[in-house]
């Protein structure tokens, strides 16, 4: 298969910092839209990747998916898309296209396992996949988003992420009008879920540890914000709401939020803290209480999520950097320094007079 050399930033082991590097990526086969990357949210998976932490990372390796840009070359049988459009590529690249769930659009649930954007196996060149810190990236059409025309680039990318993260749960457990939905954490993908939960139509409860955030929040759109650390206030909530996204990934108390769900109510994790939370079985039985998880969503709900940001004009609160700013960048999100999203400007990376 013809190979074109790109460059890209990445690390070469668990310890080394993320330097310059020269990758290969794929000519457009006939369903292939090759894409100039504009911008690229940093995620705290690619931290997590980089540096090895939830183990298996393939070395060198590229983090980054959330990805938007402009089609510069396709396939001879690329029909959804043309010349000149600008797309979105998230954490998935491809998927088996057969199993029950992928032909349910559950591409994310792939059985034997999607092709996520990078350190995956990939198909065409033998080799891992790698990420959106890049030039370029080559992508089927199937798994490539539209962007629609009103959302700022930038802000959009992280959507392709933080947003369906928090977008899919909301949607599944029927968020809307007349429910008082809980979110747990107010960063990356909390501060979307206020969002879009509120443009959902729902009451919003922000629980945050930081009084620090209360104006934040309530700036985000949530109609009350509770101080976690204060058993009163977490009181006056006690069998209160319907639904609870919990976008936290430290170490929590999980049967405190349960405690807040009326019967029948549903807390869904979508942070993922790295030691298991104890849950007591009297937190689910007595209110016949649901706790369940929820990764990233499908392709079709993808673009469903993006169409809704579009008609109700939410993006992600980002702060920009250049590529050359993404080790500090990851030691600044170890500290929940960043208000809520960093975002790579490819443009001086991808304009830069070197070699690969």
């Amino acid at each position: 298969m013809n190979q074109t050399k790109v460059r890209a930033y990445g690390t070469e082991s668990a310890e080394a910092p993320l330097n310059q590097l020269s990758i290969s990526r794929r000519a457009a086969t006939p369903h292939d839209v090759e894409i100039e990357i504009a911008y690229c949210g940093v995620c705290h998976s690619d931290l997590h990747t980089a540096r090895n932490e939830w183990h298996g990372t393939v070395y060198p390796c590229v983090p980054g998916h959330e990805i938007v840009g402009k089609i510069v070359s396709l396939g001879d049988h690329v029909s959804k898309f043309k010349l000149g459009d600008m797309v979105g590529v998230g954490c998935m690249v491809d998927s088996c296209r057969e199993c029950q769930y992928c032909k349910e659009g559950l591409e994310q649930y792939c059985e034997p396992g999607a092709t996520q954007t990078y350190n995956s196996p990939d198909k065409h060149l033998g080799t891992q996949t790698y990420g959106g810190y890049s030039e370029r990236i080559v992508v089927d059409e199937s798994f490539v988003l539209r962007i629609p025309a009103n959302l700022d680039l930038a802000a959009t990318a992280p959507l392709l992420c933080a947003g369906i993260t928090t977008y899919s749960p909301l949607k599944h457990w029927k968020v809307g009008p007349g429910m008082k939905v809980g979110i747990v954490g107010i960063g990356g993908l909390g501060h979307m879920g206020i969002k879009i939960a509120r443009a959902m139509g729902a009451h919003v409860v922000a629980f945050t540890t930081s009084e620090s955030k209360f104006a934040e929040a309530k700036r985000l759109g949530a109609d009350e914000v509770v101080l976690s650390k204060d058993d009163k206030q977490m009181a006056a909530f006690h069998g209160k709401l319907h639904f609870i996204l919990d976008a936290v990934s430290a170490q929590h108390d999980i049967n405190a939020y349960l405690a807040l769900l009326r019967v029948d109510g549903s807390l869904a994790l979508v942070g993922a803290p790295e030691y298991p939370l104890p849950v007591s079985a009297f937190s689910l039985i007595p209110g016949r209480k649901s706790l369940a998880g929820s990764m990233i969503g499908g392709i079709a709900e993808t673009q469903e999520m993006l169409d809704f940001c579009g008609e109700h004009n939410i993006t992600s609160d980002i702060e920009m950097i250049d590529i050359e700013q993404i080790n500090e960048a990851y030691e600044r999100l170890l500290k929940g320094d960043v208000r809520y999203r960093f975002v790579i400007d490819m443009s001086a990376f991808r304009n830069e007079k070197s070699e690969v």
